[in-house]
């Protein structure tokens, strides 16, 4: 029997990717936030991309090494990270624009993939 380096099918965006828009953002002393309203795969099991607008362009004279953050309706902060868990932080976002990011809600990550400003 051959081995099996990878599983046969992992199911990813089985229904398209969806798209969501900030609805602000907020600078903190420890963090900056962007929020979006509640999606349908808030709170339920989903794994795959979605593709993020942010409308609005973070303060300028923003701390750069502050992290960003996501939240939903102003609540449940979930960190976005980059290549190896490490935090996306203010000098990473070029700006608004359109970006795309991977989503495991199940170990709660949000992973930026690539931003177009």
């Amino acid at each position: 029997m051959a081995t099996r380096v990878l599983p046969e099918r992992i199911n990813v965006n089985q229904f398209g990717i969806p798209t969501i828009s900030s609805n602000s953002v907020s600078v903190g002393t420890t963090q900056v936030a962007f929020d979006f309203n509640n999606h349908p795969t808030v709170g339920q099991p989903f794994r795959g991309l979605v593709v993020i607008r942010l409308n609005q362009a973070i303060p300028a004279g923003t701390t750069t090494t502050l992290p960003i953050v996501f939240t939903s309706d102003s609540s449940n902060p979930v960190n976005l990270v980059g290549f190896n868990g490490n935090n996306i932080t203010v000098a990473d976002i070029s700006g608004t624009g359109i970006y795309l990011i991977f989503v495991d809600s199940q170990a709660n990550n949000v992973q930026l993939l690539t931003g177009i400003v």
